[in-house]
Formats: C-alpha cells, sequence, structure tokens
C-alpha cells in the first residue's frame, strides 16, 4: 500500500469559511500518474483540485497539475490563489505577518504569485500566464444566448458588451445580461444549452452585468455542465479572461484598470476577486487577478 497522501481543503476568494469557492490541495504527488490525479479529483468532486508536485527549476516552488472533476485543465484561477497562499504560510509557520513570492509551474506557463500577509489574512496577486486572446469558435446571436439561458433576448447584452467568446488558456463564452434581476434568473435550459454550446465549440459560460450602483465592479455566475460543474462559485480564469471581453466593449483605458468582481452570490458562496488589467496602445500587456484564502479541513488520502 502507497504512503499515505496529506491533502488540504480551503475556500478561496473569500475571508471566512464556508464561503468562496472550495478547492482541494494534494500535496506530494509526484508519484501520481494522470490517471490517478483525474480519480481522485472525481473523488473530492469540488469544481477543481490541485496536485503539488516537484518543481522542474528548483528556483521555482512547486509544479502544479490541476483537474476539472471530468478532465485536466491547464491554468485555472482559485487553485493558483489557493495553493500559493497554502505554500507561502507553510514556509512561514506561525508568522502572521510576512510577504512571499510563490512561482508555479502550471501547464499553461509559469505563474508568479505574490502573498501578502497581515495580521493571519493572506491577500495573493498572480499575473495570469498568457494574455487573452479571441477564441476561433462562433459566437452565438442574441436570440440563442437568451434561450439557452432561459431569458428573453431584451436581457441580452448592455452598452456595447455583447456574447464574445476568449481564451487565455481554457476558453470561456462571455454573455453580458442587462441586470442583477436577469443575472438571477440566468441558468442553463435544455435543449438551447446543448444547442448553444455545440454551435460556439465552448462548454464554459461567464454570464455577468454591472454590480448595482458600481461602474467599477461587476456581477457574474459561471456554468460548465459539460464539465461536471453545475455552476462554480468563483472563476479565477475566466475573471482574468474577462479583461479581453471589456477591451472589446471599450471598457479599458491605457494604463492599470482595476475592477472588483462578485461571483457566487447567486449560489450562497459569495466570492470576491480583483482584476487588474494593464493596457498599452489599446492592447492588453498584462492581467492580475487577486484575492484571499482560508483554511477548513486537512487529511490523508490512502491509496491501495
Amino acid at each position: 500500500m502507497a504512503e499515505p497522501l496529506k491533502f488540504h481543503t480551503v475556500d478561496v476568494f473569500t475571508q471566512k469559511q464556508f464561503a468562496g469557492n472550495p478547492l482541494a490541495i494534494v500535496e506530494s504527488a509526484d508519484g501520481l500518474d494522470t490517471a490517478t490525479m483525474q480519480t481522485i479529483a472525481r473523488e473530492f468532486n469540488l469544481s477543481e483540485t490541485i496536485f503539488i508536485q516537484t518543481p522542474e527549476d528548483p528556483k521555482h516552488t512547486a509544479k502544479v497539475r490541476i483537474f476539472f472533476p471530468t478532465d485536466e485543465i491547464p491554468f485555472a484561477g482559485h487553485p493558483t490563489i489557493g495553493c500559493a497562499i497554502h505554500l507561502a504560510m507553510k514556509k512561514n509557520p506561525g508568522n502572521k505577518n510576512f510577504s512571499e513570492l510563490i512561482t508555479l509551474e502550471e501547464v499553461a506557463g509559469l505563474v508568479p504569485v505574490h502573498v501578502q500577509c497581515q495580521d493571519g489574512l493572506c491577500i495573493a496577486q498572480f499575473t495570469a500566464p498568457v494574455v487573452p486572446f479571441a477564441a476561433p469558435g462562433k459566437n452565438p446571436s442574441v436570440e440563442m444566448a437568451a434561450a439557452a439561458l432561459g431569458l428573453e433576448p431584451a436581457d441580452i447584452g448592455f452598452d456595447t458588451h455583447q456574447p464574445r467568446q476568449w481564451q487565455g488558456g481554457p476558453t470561456f463564452l462571455y454573455i453580458p445580461v442587462n441586470s442583477v434581476s436577469a443575472l438571477e434568473k440566468a441558468r442553463p435550459t435544455s435543449p438551447h444549452w446543448t444547442q448553444m454550446e455545440e454551435h460556439a465549440s465552448v462548454f464554459s459560460t461567464y454570464i455577468y452585468t454591472r454590480s448595482t450602483g458600481s461602474k467599477a465592479g461587476f456581477q457574474a455566475r459561471m456554468y460548465a455542465p459539460s464539465a461536471g460543474i453545475a455552476e462554480d462559485a468563483a472563476t479565477g480564469s475566466a475573471s482574468a479572461i474577462l479583461a479581453a471581453q471589456l477591451l472589446d466593449a471599450g471598457e479599458l483605458s491605457e494604463g492599470t484598470n482595476s475592477y472588483n468582481l462578485r461571483q457566487g452570490y447567486e449560489m450562497g458562496r459569495p466570492s470576491d476577486i480583483g482584476l487588474e488589467a494593464d493596457v498599452e496602445d489599446r492592447k492588453i500587456t498584462a492581467v492580475r487577478i487577486s484575492g484571499s484564502s482560508v483554511p477548513v479541513s486537512s487529511g490523508h488520502l490512502t491509496l491501495a
């Protein structure tokens, strides 16, 4: 029987337990093959599970692999934030005030994460490994998007925001809706949802609107039922790639743009995500995502 593997669960993009997006972290995963990691991720059945391995470059903190319950993904935001804070706290045991640079080798590329802890509250910010760009698939019409979400065509779009798809590691379809009320009502509706997925060749959809009373904030939901995620409480990668959608809609100005993103509120898992996008000559040069994480549980996996 193999040595037990230590695991932890944390809640990400929140400052309190049982909110935000839960994440499973499996340590010392060098001896696991892909099939075993996928099986463990399916057993946890969280939106994502991250596996920590020895880095290929000893100057880096760790190599990591990230899995949905159904597949591996090259990069994801809430595992990056949660894992980086976990590793930073391990490097600074008993210290409630510190700053640490965690460098993660992810499939999509190298991800530097700055972790700042003050009085025990840790906030991490990472730079996305890929600047988002247009995905090759077809964008749905307003009518198709409305039917897929159980909404009316008049609910889709606001200002210059229209349904578009973008990628930056993973690919997401972005559907703007014109009110928080429409966002609350939006949900995958059969058979129209499947028809939209097949049309766009995208299986993760990010729905968003302006936050009530805020021009520098958006509220969002993310559905990926085909990937085993009925609804995601916080999607860091989609939040990073949102920068391309905002640039396309004329939201971003030259220099650094900052936004507060809210996700998971409709499902009782409130998540708060910071987005920064640097723009030069009308092009995105860097995207950063920030958020907190809190520990919830620890244990061991015993593999036969």
